[in-house]
């Protein structure tokens, strides 16, 4: 505690000496390249999207900097740059939230629903480390906020339906908006089936059934003061998981804020928010519902998050400038619980994640220089202090079997530092940049007890004796624009030193019945990732807009062996036209046939393969009711096939009709 006291203190040292010089502003404003998908506000959801009540997951795949990885029909994991939720930042508004499930079953974006979010910003790498350490990069859900006006009450219903796994879909929103006052309220229903593949076969377990509770209300003190609470509750039940061994009874979230926004008059700050904010998960995986089970067991998991920002933008002369303290406080803790099937036996329990308690504080400053009106420079820098105890003496005692000198705490200092120069004239972009980051190992890659997985058929353990995970990042952007046609080409490079990974330890004996061994988490001399992607855009007329995109990936560790989830040759292109009230698209996506894959980490080869989809939509009104219906067709030739990261091969489904109906008035 003497140690974190003492780094808080240079923290705010720093952040003052910040601050204390003054200097004539400047108009001219950089530009921060980022990647933004754009989602939309309630009453134009059905404006921007050829499918309004998708998934999160399926939004999040329209960028090339996302990946998912797919172990059924819900709760997609998010992969940024081919890298996975352990060298990833996700966060809802600024708030850092952790998964619950030892198996990946709940990511962040599984207790978010498109029905509340305006956009999810993007960003690779160092320049995803505003609210913590990262390897890949961050993605931030924004959530909708009406604002202060005087539009009064507004209100909106959503129903929709899909053949292919009877999915039906229903929601609602009601907002009061105001000068000084707010309120935004929204509800979202999923209850879906088991889907059915290109050959017609069900895939059982793949159903699930959720719902989504969000409301976010703000209060102007003054024309520059801003109280902001808001809350989200999220419970899912019955939710299958036809690539895992279990299912999951419930996924339950409570996640909480309350932000307080100054914009000072006539001040070299422009904007001052700070917010607190506190999360609770309760995860409950289940096998009760599979056919034959050689042992039942239950796997409970809980995450609960204490945490707080506090984030000021401001310009001084050419700099535009933020600053951004923030802290958290994570206890993560998961068990198991076995039942023989001679119920005379007794009960086996052990802790999974041994009630892991991680303290976390950080201090993160961003400067971005206006060079001239055509150029910027953009530095980037934080300094965290990351701190783990293992609370549990029978899950410390567990791991001390082996290893015996464990201690029950680290303390681990995590930098990080990034540069990027950017350039845009008369329509001609380009950009490079160079980053250097640290992260700490997860819970699981640290404290991990058994934990089963699927894809290798191994039992992992965890080894808290790790060192930090360290990356150094190159970056390079170009890209050309007119009125009529865009493109644009960027790629990464990242070396990543001491990369963690499960190996193999023969001595040891695994815990789940028919797993093929024990891996213990290491680190790997490095690794090495890069990824391009390209991206074109070409509007023929005022009706017809075509748009394009080509991802490419490799990975390799310091021995020359392909990494596991790196995509293939990726491809999409559609072609949508828009006259009116009328609005038509038809677009086809697909994957190379994968020539780099990894059987040393338990993969084996997918194959490619194209989709077509195709949907139409048309706008009216009544009186005061704003109408929009979307019909759409998706896999039209009802293809069979599965991707690389759809965990241990589940295919995709077959052919989908959807209809989505909004009603806004």
């Amino acid at each position: 505690m003497k140690n974190f006291i003492l780094f808080t203190g240079l923290c705010f040292s720093i952040f003052q000496i910040s601050f204390a010089q003054e200097k004539p502003i400047d108009t001219i404003t950089p530009k921060d390249l980022k990647e933004v998908i754009v989602i939309g506000k309630k009453s134009q959801l059905f404006q921007n999207q050829a499918k309004p009540l998708a998934t999160i997951d399926e939004y999040l795949q329209q960028s090339t900097k996302v990946d998912m990885i797919r172990r059924g029909s819900y709760a997609w994991e998010p992969m940024i740059n081919t890298m996975t939720t352990e060298r990833t930042l996700i966060t809802i508004d600024g708030m850092r939230i952790f998964s619950a499930c030892t198996d990946k079953m709940d990511p962040i974006t599984s207790y978010v629903e498109v029905s509340n979010l305006s956009e999810a910003t993007i960003k690779s790498g160092q320049q995803g480390s505003c609210h913590g350490a990262t390897i890949g990069g961050s993605i931030d859900l924004q959530r909708n906020r009406s604002g202060f006006s005087n539009l009064g009450w507004d209100t909106s219903v959503n129903a929709g339906f899909e053949t292919n796994s009877k999915q039906k879909i229903i929601g609602s929103a009601i907002n009061y908006v105001e000068r000084s006052f707010y309120i935004d309220t929204d509800f979202m229903f999923r209850e879906a089936d088991n889907y059915t593949d290109g050959k017609g076969q069900e895939v059982l377990f793949s159903q699930f059934r959720k719902f989504n509770i969000s409301s976010t209300s703000g209060f102007a003190f003054d024309t520059n003061k801003v109280l902001e609470g808001s809350v989200i509750y999220d419970k899912a039940t019955n939710v299958g998981y036809p690539a895992l061994p279990m299912d999951v009874s419930l996924a339950e979230a409570l996640i909480t804020s309350l932000k307080f926004e100054y914009v000072p008059e006539s001040s070299k700050i422009e904007n001052w928010e700070t917010k607190i904010y506190y999360n609770t998960i309760t995860h409950k995986m289940d096998d009760t519902k599979r056919p034959s089970v050689p042992i039942h067991m239950d796997m409970p998991g809980w995450s609960d998050t204490f945490g707080f920002y506090s984030k000021v933008k401001g310009v001084l002369s050419s700099h535009h400038f933020i600053a951004d303290l923030n802290s958290f406080y994570n206890r993560s803790v998961a068990e198991m619980t076995m039942y023989p099937a001679d119920s005379n036996e007794k009960l086996m329990f052990m802790y999974t994640w041994p009630d892991v308690k991680t303290f976390y504080t950080a201090l993160f400053f961003e400067d971005n220089i206006a060079l001239n009106c055509h150029s910027s420079l953009k530095f980037s820098t934080s300094l965290a202090n990351h701190y783990n105890q293992v609370a549990s003496p029978l899950g410390l005692e567990s791991l001390r079997i082996f290893y015996p000198n464990m201690k029950d705490s680290k303390n681990r200092v995590l930098p990080s530092i990034s540069s990027n120069y950017s350039y845009d004239e008369n329509g001609f972009s380009y950009g490079f940049g160079l980053a250097f980051g640290e992260r700490a190992p997860s819970v699981s890659e640290g404290y991990g007890f058994y934990l089963f997985n699927s894809f290798d058929q191994f039992d992992y353990i965890g080894n808290p004796e790790l060192r930090n995970e360290n990356s150094l990042e190159g970056s390079v952007t170009i890209g050309y624009k007119t009125h009529k046609w865009s493109a644009k080409m960027s790629s990464s490079y990242f070396y990543i030193s001491n990369y963690i990974v499960g190996k193999p330890e023969e001595i040891l004996v695994p815990m789940t019945i028919g797993a093929s061994g024990v891996k213990i988490y290491t680190a790997l001399d490095y690794a090495t990732i890069f990824n391009a992607d390209l991206n074109l855009e070409c509007q023929f007329s005022e009706v017809l807009k075509w748009k394009g995109q080509l991802v490419y990936s490799y990975g390799k560790d310091f021995e020359d062996q392909n990494l596991p989830f790196i995509s293939p040759l990726r491809y999409f292109s559609s072609l949508n036209y828009k006259k009116g009230k009328f609005t038509s698209e038809i677009a086809v996506q697909g994957n190379a046939t994968q020539t780099q894959y990894s059987p040393f980490y338990g993969e084996d080869r997918t194959l490619g393969f194209a989709v077509l989809n195709f949907d139409s939509g048309y706008s009216f009104a009544f009186e005061k009711v704003k109408c929009n219906v979307k019909i759409g067709i998706e896999n039209i030739f009802d293809t069979y096939y599965s991707t690389f990261s759809d965990w241990n091969n589940i295919p995709r489904k077959g052919r989908n009709l959807f209809l989505n109906l909004a009603f806004n008035y």
